[in-house]
């Protein structure tokens, strides 16, 4: 007996479909059939660039396929990823091209999207408007408040904690202490010195803190890369076969902490001795927060006459938090990555003239607290740009979704009219390791920000990549670099480093770069105070 005719065509239509759609489309077909793909499967199938990210291989996977394939490669069915400038980051970044969810799914807060999770450019750049001017460069090496937070952590708190070690004779972990450092800087310039956090002083709660913390990194693969299918394991009850509950807790526990420090800034801001215009210590005054309750408030009073001060703190006071504590987390995460990668390099035996060299520099200073003359240092400026290169704290994928009829890749080579809504990003891993831009790219070379023409330095600065491009670079760089620079100055002014256990630096392939660790040690280094005579 031979089979039903009209549910055997519709089988082999419903077959043809899917080989079409899935096979022969993406393969033949689609615009980005012309690109060379980073591994066989990647028409097809996203597994490949999947199963690198699961494992936190990406960056160097992905690196991988566009040295041996040129500057733009797929990565997955509807994914590109782009290695260049002219057509690159320049179009893409520069180009406002929208985040989507990718960002949102992890970076939201309290429920409520922060500026950087935030998917549209409109939004985007409204919130950046309310905050880039207290991160202008000029703004902090004028504050007095900054300058007092420098003091108080540095000369007050990190150097004597270092003395006492330096002066024991044994080696410390170095990680943990720049951790500690960047997280009271950022925190005491965004809620003010007194409402911030005081890892400096309470070295246990701090290496706890950042343990749970990083601890938390690999679990972001599920929201983030297979959204729809966190979402379906959740409403059946098993979220927790691929997230496991502490993380969540840890997740909670961290936003209940820096809602605290909103309250107590918001305190600072209207409590009695505000009643009273008693203003208080300038390092103190919550400078990032003040600003951004200022402008809410000045932007909600515009369309809502009836809503009191109070009222609008009261209700977006979850949108504030939520700012902040991107803002604290991002601040104090990268920095404190970047300045242990510097110190790794500073400290290794090849590089000994570069500690020397930067120590003489310091030593010609005439204020060591003063931040202009500090950012003028040629040496120190080249180092930590060379670290920023070679070990930058963020060197993975940047995703962002194409618009309609997109054109992409370099001129003379480009992929026009491509539809919208493909993935596309670009990673500074890659961008900081074009030969043709920093010969030896793999190597850590300071003297190249120092002797390269001017026309190399401009080709450098067009593919330095750190910080990001465009209207989503980051708010916070000008922080990042006085405060790094300033712990630079107090440090290597101070002591003399030099490597007791290294082998604990191996970076993170992913989104971040944080050295891996091993046997719960990252950097151990062994610090000896310098005396007069190094010093004069």
């Amino acid at each position: 007996m031979g089979l039903p005719i009209i549910p055997t065509v519709a089988a082999c239509l419903l077959l043809a479909y899917f080989i079409y759609t899935y096979l022969i489309y993406p393969a033949l077909l689609s615009p980005l059939s012309r690109v060379p793909n980073a591994h066989w499967s990647a028409p097809i199938s996203p597994l490949w660039v999947l199963y690198h990210r699961l494992f936190q291989n990406d960056t160097r996977a992905v690196h991988a396929a566009h040295t041996e394939l040129g500057p733009i490669i797929r990565l997955a069915p509807n994914e590109l990823s782009l290695n260049c400038v002219d057509g690159g980051i320049r179009t893409i970044y520069a180009g406002g091209y929208a985040k989507g969810d990718w960002y949102s799914n992890v970076f939201s807060n309290y429920g409520v999207q922060p500026m950087f999770a935030m998917p549209e450019h409109g939004p985007h750049s409204k919130r950046k408007r309310m905050l880039s001017n207290i991160y202008a460069k000029s703004t902090l090496q004028g504050n007095e408040g900054v300058g007092r937070i420098s003091r108080a952590l540095l000369h007050e708190r990190l150097l004597p904690r270092l003395e006492a070690v330096a002066a024991s004779g044994k080696p410390t972990e170095v990680y943990d202490i720049f951790s500690s450092v960047t997280m009271d800087f950022v925190a005491a310039y965004v809620f003010g010195l007194r409402n911030g956090s005081d890892f400096l002083r309470q070295p246990e709660f701090a290496k706890k803190f950042v343990k749970d913390y990083k601890a938390r990194q690999l679990y972001t693969f599920w929201p983030q890369e297979m959204p729809r299918f966190t979402d379906f394991m959740s409403r059946v009850g098993l979220l927790g076969l691929i997230v496991p509950k502490w993380v969540t807790r840890s997740n909670h526990d961290i936003e209940d902490w820096i809602i605290s420090m909103c309250d107590r800034a918001e305190l600072s801001l209207t409590g009695e001795a505000a009643e009273k215009g008693e203003i208080g210590a300038a390092e103190d005054f919550p400078t990032v927060y003040a600003q951004l309750r200022t402008a809410l408030i000045k932007d909600i009073s515009k369309s809502d006459l009836d809503l009191s001060v109070e009222q609008i703190a009261k209700t977006h006071r979850l949108d504030m938090a939520s700012e902040m504590l991107d803002h604290v987390l991002a601040g104090f995460d990268t920095s404190s990555i970047t300045l242990t990668w510097l110190a790794w390099q500073l400290s290794r035996p090849c590089n000994v003239q570069w500690q020397q060299r930067l120590q003489a520099e310091i030593d010609a200073l005439h204020n060591v607290e003063d931040a202009k003359e500090i950012d003028t240092l040629p040496v120190l400026n080249a180092i930590l740009m060379e670290t920023l290169r070679l070990h930058a704290a963020i060197p993975g994928n940047q995703p962002r979704v194409t618009p309609p009829a997109a054109t992409l890749g370099e001129p003379g080579h480009a992929l026009s009219a491509l539809p919208a809504g493909i993935r596309v990003q670009s990673q500074a891993w890659s961008l900081h390791r074009n030969p043709e831009v920093f010969p030896d790219p793999y190597a850590w070379n300071p003297a190249r920000w120092l002797e390269s023409s001017e026309l190399q330095l401009k080709e450098m600065g067009r593919w330095f990549w750190a910080f990001g491009s465009g209207g989503r670079m980051c708010v916070g760089s000008n922080l990042a670099m006085l405060e790094m620079k300033n712990v630079m100055v107090a440090v290597w002014g101070a002591f003399l480093t030099s490597i007791a256990d290294d082998s604990g630096m191996i970076a993170n392939g992913g989104y971040l770069a944080e050295p891996m660790g091993k046997d719960g040690k990252f950097l151990v280094l062994q610090l000896e105070k310098r005396g007069k005579a190094q010093q004069s």
